[in-house]
């Protein structure tokens, strides 16, 4: 049976249908990871590496500003936690969602239509300024950069397996909430 799905290719989607019962992939449109995939994962995580080393100088920072980055980093550990919690069996670090996902538009999701990166964000920027480091600082930027691109091609590949997810990405905020949204009845 390996072998059969290893062939198999989900584009016809009467036959697909046909043969859900034998295959993983229990909605309208499987999904294959792209070398793309592996590259902007493989960079985050290179990223992610880097912004563990401190090795640029420091700046200063006012005090009161050094707390705040501190708060704004403890909040984007908790969004982070929350979303991660909240996408559960369709949580993966691809921009290609997994076959067997749900599009999740609820809880944090309403507001944001990435809030792990949004809590990712918090968390770098924070700790950049809270650590004073000019490294992580610009890891942070790039990191900002890279979440650009990555939803970017993440939303071409919702929008092909969720169709309702374009009519959603209009109402919804990418990393922060749309100010419409937030004041709504």
């Amino acid at each position: 049976m390996n072998n059969l799905k290893s062939w198999f290719v989900c584009v016809n989607i009467r036959t697909f249908n046909l043969l859900r019962p034998y295959f993983k992939c229990k909605l309208t449109y499987c999904m294959k990871k792209t070398s793309f995939d592996y590259v902007l994962v493989g960079i985050q995580f290179f990223l992610f590496g880097l912004y563990l080393l401190d090795f640029f100088g420091s700046f200063t920072v006012l005090t009161g500003l050094k707390w705040a980055a501190f708060a704004s980093t403890s909040f984007g550990f908790l969004i982070l936690a929350l979303a991660i919690l909240q996408l559960r069996n369709s949580l993966t670090a691809f921009p290609t969602p997994k076959d067997n996902s749900s599009l999740i538009t609820n809880g944090l999701y309403q507001y944001v239509r990435h809030p792990i990166y949004t809590g990712i964000l918090l968390a770098v920027f924070g700790y950049s300024l809270y650590s004073t480091s000019y490294s992580r600082l610009s890891i942070s930027i790039s990191l900002t950069i890279l979440f650009f691109i990555k939803t970017a091609y993440e939303e071409q590949q919702l929008t092909k397996k969720f169709p309702a997810y374009s009519e959603y990405a209009k109402k919804t905020g990418r990393f922060f909430p749309k100010w419409r949204q937030l004041f709504r009845t």
